[in-house]
């Protein structure tokens, strides 16, 4: 470029060249410096010129090397996002791995559950709750993948120390470069390893185990005095993640019997997910029975904390009972004990317990207990 040229001069130029780079990418996703300067109307050395300063300033990036007569490929930052996969996390207990991508896009959360579950492999069960896609699979069982009617697969979860490895398999286009070129973005993720061949890209995603903790939460509330335990639960949910004492999955509402006499408007009680690093796990339940405690409005509060994927049968059974009559605190605390569920609080730990062990069932079921329990 002339070092003559005057300065409002070159600015009015980079905001050209930014231009018609941006349009190119949004409509093929890359262009090369040939498209620039036939756009622009320029000599070739002109836009080569301002494709290097460009690159150099970090507004484009190359999207693909010059390969013999085939051109480079570079495509504009500012008109392609950095990843759309906002934070990849995984939770590890009884040798199973629950797998969380939590997308910018409900579009992009809903292609994954789609295509991940169609490919089959090592994902025993795939769902998704708005903008996070969900995923369980056994720990080193590698399964073989349909990728003639998906795009997108989980293969194998393997645990390496600390760290849990997720192998992801894709057919080129847009899920290979999610693989490649977003995945390693996301928040939580340690590394991305890719490898392809044969019309397949493979990447294996690593990210740190941590413990799925449930928090069930009933009996806050009481007549006359206002309060609501969907409420306090929700106002818990922000606390805990704000303070980044766990991660936030979501928060559920389950209706219990109707026929208790003591029982508030609807009687429903509460359930939180969450996402936690072993050596804060007791940080989170100490501030979960503060929270609680400091905010309940009757003293009959209470909060159950499970740290399972899956729900013992005995407790799901209890959850049932709970559901439909009458069942006596000292029975509840006794069997949570025996199943690992730790209980805090006072009556309020019936219907907590009962919210814990429905985590796994389906929100038509959460929300009208006259349907049975899956």
């Amino acid at each position: 470029m002339a070092s003559n040229e005057n300065p409002g001069g070159v600015l009015h130029r980079r905001t050209v060249f930014m231009q018609v780079m941006r349009r190119k990418t949004l409509e093929s996703g890359f262009f090369t410096t040939a498209e620039i300067a036939e756009e622009t109307e320029v000599p070739r050395s002109t836009a080569q010129d301002w494709v290097n300063r460009l690159l150099q300033e970090g507004c484009i990036f190359v999207k693909e090397e010059q390969r013999g007569r085939s051109p480079a490929h570079y495509a504009s930052r500012s008109a392609l996002p950095q990843t759309t996969c906002r934070r990849i996390f995984t939770t590890v207990s009884g040798g199973y791995a629950e797998i969380f991508h939590e997308c910018l896009s409900s579009g992009c959360a809903g292609f994954c559950e789609y295509h991940h579950r169609n490919a089959g492999g090592a994902a025993l069960y795939v769902s998704r709750d708005g903008l996070i896609f969900r995923e369980i699979a056994k720990i080193d069982e590698a399964r073989p993948l349909d990728l003639e009617h998906a795009a997108v697969g989980l293969q194998n979860v393997t645990l390496d120390g600390t760290d849990v490895v997720q192998t992801i398999t894709s057919v080129y286009g847009g899920p290979s470069y999610s693989l490649s070129s977003m995945m390693g973005m996301a928040a939580g993720v340690k590394n991305v390893e890719i490898s392809a061949g044969n019309g397949l890209m493979t990447g294996k995603v690593r990210t740190p185990a941590l413990i799925p903790v449930t928090v069930g939460i009933d009996d806050t509330d009481r007549k006359g005095c206002g309060g609501a335990t969907f409420a306090l639960a929700n106002a818990l949910f922000k606390a805990v993640t704000e303070s980044k004492t766990a991660i936030g999955i979501r928060h559920q509402v389950a209706a219990l019997s109707q026929d208790i006499e003591e029982k508030t408007a609807g009687n429903s009680c509460s359930f939180l997910e969450f996402a936690a690093e072993p050596d804060k796990l007791e940080d989170l339940i100490a501030q979960v029975c503060r929270f609680v405690g400091d905010e309940s409005v009757s003293d009959d509060w209470g909060v159950a904390v499970y740290t399972g994927i899956f729900v013992p049968k005995k407790m799901e059974e209890m959850a049932a009972a709970i559901r439909y009559h009458r069942v006596s605190l000292d029975d509840v605390v006794r069997t949570a004990e025996e199943c690992g569920i730790r209980t805090f609080g006072g009556r309020g730990i019936i219907g907590a317990v009962a919210a814990v062990c429905l985590k796994n069932q389906p929100q038509h079921v959460l929300l009208d207990n006259r349907v049975p329990m899956k």
